[in-house]
């Protein structure tokens, strides 16, 4: 039903192009220069499944709202959050089919479509990087954005850019996690992703990958015992009713991408393709400084409601590191991205 729906919202939309030449208006400011002014309205259809409030679903609002600022109304984009289209895989599907044209979501369920986004499963691999540092590793001009760009071309999508403030998902529990031998069999949550499985079976626990839709209910009937995510979405998803414990295993950036269906990118008409790129250059501005105050609120929530927060010194990262069953999912994730690890690497410095 949310693919038919998706569907014929897409056929009540018209995606009238005319050639027109032009470029988007600074950022705060309707186009004043005309730019837009001989071009036909376009109507793009964008969505996520964040849950709600939290920084993936404000990202994709903020960048439909700065869209309909610069072109004056000319270009704007449909809104749908909080998985009302569908799930990760079926909006990424509907994306690639061009049903919906624009997509906010993590970075994991986007590995079974680009093999190359396997990089950002490299387990605490920007833990040591401060968010300025990331941010010009992931959205500045470098071989790893150009390499990476290119891995969504080849899959059909044109890659827009990166939300991310070195802020990172965390574990929840219903038993504390104050040591490496904790995690032994614990029956953690996962997304459908190998190399999120690989990396909780390397420390000992018990992957089980579940639909996020059952999650909360597994959690309460004690089916599982933990699972893994930012902070704004573990208090979201009213998760410390069936969590005691958020520990701040720190083990994958919490970032969110967004991306576009290529051949619709590419039959916009130049003015409109740079004020896409300015609005979420812009909500890529205006949204990082917020992250930070986003994961640390969202911490003292969880806490005031009862959960026991539980943070690690540099050696239990070491040690996990350190696990030959983590190096090797590094030497097999730098293999399956032909390279792409190592290009990270290089543009993290």
């Amino acid at each position: 039903m949310k693919r038919i729906l998706a569907i014929m919202t897409a056929m009540t939309l018209l995606l009238a192009l005319a050639g027109c030449g032009g470029s988007a208006p600074a950022a705060g400011k309707p186009s004043e220069d005309g730019a837009y002014a001989g071009l036909a309205p376009v109507v793009l259809i964008g969505c996520d499944t964040a849950s709600k409030g939290a920084a993936g679903q404000r990202f994709g609002e903020y960048v439909a709202e700065r869209l309909d600022e610069i072109t004056g109304g000319k270009l704007t984009m449909d809104y749908h959050p909080n998985g009302e289209l569908g799930g990760d895989a079926d909006l990424i599907r509907q994306m690639r089919s061009n049903d919906i044209q624009i997509v906010v979501c993590q970075t994991a369920p986007l590995v079974s479509f680009i093999p190359e986004m396997a990089v950002f499963d490299l387990p605490m691999v920007f833990a040591n990087y401060d968010g300025d540092a990331i941010n010009e590793a992931l959205n500045g001009e470098n071989a790893f954005t150009e390499a990476l760009g290119a891995a969504y071309e080849a899959q059909g999508l044109h890659l827009l850019g990166f939300l991310q403030n070195a802020t990172f998902r965390l574990t929840t529990a219903n038993q504390p996690l104050n040591t490496l031998a904790d995690f032994d069999g614990l029956r953690i949550r996962t997304m459908e992703n190998t190399n999120h499985i690989a990396f909780w079976q390397a420390i000992g626990a018990q992957p089980v990958p579940l639909a996020w839709s059952e999650v909360y209910i597994a959690l309460k009937n004690k089916l599982i015992d933990a699972e893994e995510n930012a902070a704004d979405t573990v208090y979201g998803n009213n998760l410390h009713e069936v969590q005691k414990y958020l520990a701040f295993t720190d083990h994958i950036l919490y970032c969110n991408q967004i991306c576009v269906n290529a051949e619709c990118y590419n039959s916009l008409d130049p003015a409109y393709q740079a004020a896409l790129e300015q609005a979420v250059a812009d909500a890529v501005a205006y949204m990082r400084p917020q992250l930070e105050s986003i994961d640390r609120d969202n911490k003292a929530l969880l806490e005031q409601q009862g959960m026991t927060l539980i943070d690690y010194d540099a050696a239990f990262y070491d040690s996990i590191l350190n696990l030959d069953g983590v190096k090797a999912l590094y030497s097999r994730i730098d293999q399956s991205t032909n390279g792409l690890a190592d290009k990270l690497t290089a543009a993290l410095g």
